[in-house]
C-alpha cells in the first residue's frame, strides 16, 4: 500500500490561484497512488494574527482581538467566495468558518477573564492552532467539490504530544495508535485526510502546537506512523536553494541532498523546512521531495539516505541571527550558559541546542542562535531578557551582548577536506570574524561575524559556492 503524504505550505492555500494548483496536482497523484494524506498549514500572515490576538485575551484587550478576528473572517470568506463551489457547500463552509471563529472568541473571552497568576498556555495554543482548522476545512471542500472524498481532520484527534504548549513533541506510539484507529480506515476507503498542520493535543485532549513552521513537522510524524513511501512539501519556490533568494537572486536549485545536509540547512536558517521534521525521515528512510506549487512537473529537491557527492562539498550557505557575549574572563562556563538558557527558555520557550565557544588566557566569547521559527521580534526580546538576567546576578558589569550573524556553510563530509575551510575564509577577503566553529556531523562549517557584515559575508560565500561548481 504505497501513500503519499503531501504538505501544502500557506502560499499554497492563501490565494484562488494557489488552490486551483492544490487540486490540479491532488487529482494528478490521485491517480498514481494508492492512497494521499494531505497535509495543510494556515493562510499566509493568518498563525501571526492570531498570535497576536492570543497576545491582546492575555492583557484583556477585548476590542483588539475581535478586530483581528473580524478581518480573518473576511479574509477567508472572500476566498471562499471566488472558489468554483456550489450554493451548498459554500454555505457549509462558510458556516464552518463562522463557527470555529466564534468558538475562538470564546476561548478569547475566557482568556481575558483569567486572573494574571492562572495558567493560559493551553489556551493560548488552542487560539494559535484556528488557522490551521480553517485551511483544512476549504481544501476538503475544494476536493469534494471535485469529486475526490476529502474530509477535514483536526489533528487534536490524532496526533499525541506532551503538555510542552508551544514546542509540544509528538509520541510517536500513541499516536500510530490513533492513526490505525481514525485515518488509516479512511484511507482504506480512498478517503483522502486533510490533516491540520502544526497542531496536536495532549493524551487528555488539551490542545498543543508544535512551533512555528510545524506543520512540517506534522507531515513527518504522520508519514512516519502511516509507513508512508515519501513526503512531498510544496511551496513557491522550485526547491531547496544554494542560499536564500530572498537574500541573494541568483541563488539555485539544488537536485538532491543527504538527511544529515537538510537537518543542518534547516536549523541555521534555512526557511523552508522544519528543524524538527529530518529527524523521523532520517530514522525511516523516508523520501522527502520539496517541490515548487506553481512548477509540479519539476523535480524540485530530492532528500534521502545518499553517499557524499564529492564533486559538490559544498552545498549551501545559510545566514541566521544569534547573540554574542563577551568578557574578560578565562574560568568556567557552567553559570554563563545556565543563564543564556534560561533567558532564551523564557522569552522564546526554545532552550540552546548550538553553542559556539571559545576562550584564550585572557578573554572567553560565547555565541549562540536565535531560531527564525520564534518570529522577527525574537533577538531584540531575547536580548532584553538577558540583559535584565545578567544585572539581577551582577555579570552586566562583566559580559557584554551583541547582536551577531552566524554564516553556515553545508555539505557532504566538509571535516575531510581542509581546503574548503580554506577557499570559505579567502572569499570573506578582510571581513572580521568572530569565531569559527566546525560541526561535529562534519556536514556544517559556521562563521561568526557582526551584524552589520553578515548579508556582505552571506554573498561572498554563496558567489565562491557557485564559481566552484
Amino acid at each position: 500500500m504505497a501513500i503519499l503524504v503531501m504538505k501544502f505550505g500557506g502560499a499554497s492555500v492563501g490565494s484562488t490561484t494557489a488552490l486551483t494548483q492544490v487540486l490540479s496536482i491532488v487529482l494528478q497523484e490521485h491517480e498514481h497512488w494508492d492512497h494521499l494524506l494531505l497535509v495543510v498549514s494556515a493562510l499566509d500572515g493568518v498563525t501571526d494574527a492570531l498570535i497576536e490576538a492570543a497576545q491582546l485575551a492575555q492583557l484583556s484587550n477585548r476590542r483588539g482581538y475581535r478586530r483581528i478576528v473580524a478581518t480573518l473572517r473576511t479574509r477567508h470568506l472572500a476566498l471562499v467566495e471566488q472558489l468554483p463551489l456550489g450554493t451548498n457547500e459554500r454555505q457549509a463552509l462558510q458556516a464552518d468558518i463562522d463557527r470555529l471563529l466564534f468558538d475562538m472568541l470564546g476561548v478569547c473571552q475566557d482568556l481575558a477573564n483569567r486572573p494574571a497568576r492562572e495558567p493560559k498556555s493551553a489556551a493560548f495554543d488552542e487560539i494559535i492552532g484556528v488557522g490551521e482548522r480553517l485551511s483544512a476545512r476549504i481544501v476538503a471542500t475544494l476536493l469534494r467539490q471535485n469529486h475526490l472524498r476529502g474530509v477535514a481532520i483536526d489533528a487534536t484527534d490524532v496526533l499525541v504530544t506532551d503538555a510542552d504548549y508551544g514546542h509540544a513533541h509528538p509520541n510517536l506510539e500513541l499516536t500510530r495508535v490513533r492513526m490505525n484507529q481514525h485515518l488509516m480506515p479512511m484511507l482504506s476507503r480512498d478517503i483522502i485526510p486533510v490533516v491540520t498542520g502544526f497542531i496536536g493535543a495532549t493524551e487528555t485532549g488539551r490542545p498543543t502546537t508544535l512551533g512555528r513552521g510545524g506543520s512540517d513537522y506534522t507531515a513527518s510524524i504522520l508519514a512516519v506512523c502511516a509507513d508512508a513511501k515519501e513526503v512531498w512539501m510544496w511551496t513557491d519556490v522550485d526547491g531547496i536553494m544554494t542560499t536564500d533568494p530572498q537574500e541573494i537572486p541568483d541563488a539555485q536549485n539544488i537536485d538532491e541532498l543527504s538527511y544529515e545536509e537538510v537537518a543542518e540547512l534547516a536549523y541555521f536558517g534555512a526557511r523552508i523546512l522544519h528543524a524538527r521534521m529530518i529527524g523521523p525521515l532520517r530514522e525511516h528512510q523516508i523520501n522527502l521531495r520539496v517541490k515548487n506549487i506553481f512548477k509540479p512537473r519539476d523535480p524540485g529537491t530530492l532528500v534521502h539516505a545518499m553517499p557524499p557527492d564529492q564533486s559538490r562539498t559544498i552545498k549551501a550557505v545559510t545566514i541566521i541571527q544569534g547573540l554574542s557575549l563577551t568578557a574578560e574572563y578565562n574560568g568556567p562556563l557552567v553559570k554563563i550558559t545556565a543563564l543564556i538558557d534560561q533567558a532564551l527558555h523564557t522569552t522564546t520557550g526554545n532552550h540552546t541546542e548550538v553553542m559556539i565557544s571559545a576562550q584564550s588566557s585572557l578573554r572567553t566569547f560565547l555565541c549562540f542562535i536565535i531560531p527564525t521559527t520564534i518570529g522577527p521580534e525574537a533577538l531584540r526580546a531575547t536580548q532584553n531578557n538577558l540583559d535584565r538576567c545578567l544585572q539581577e546576578v551582577g555579570l552586566h558589569t562583566t559580559w557584554s551582548v551583541e547582536p551577531v550573524s552566524v554564516i553556515t556553510v553545508v555539505g557532504a563530509d566538509l571535516a575531510r577536506l581542509s581546503g574548503d575551510t580554506a577557499r570559505i575564509l579567502d572569499a570573506l577577503g578582510d571581513l572580521n570574524v568572530l569565531a569559527l566553529s566546525e560541526g561535529p556531523s562534519g556536514h556544517n562549517l559556521s562563521i561568526v561575524v557582526t551584524i552589520g557584515d553578515g548579508e556582505i559575508a552571506l554573498g561572498k560565500i554563496h558567489s565562491a559556492i557557485l564559481n566552484n561548481d
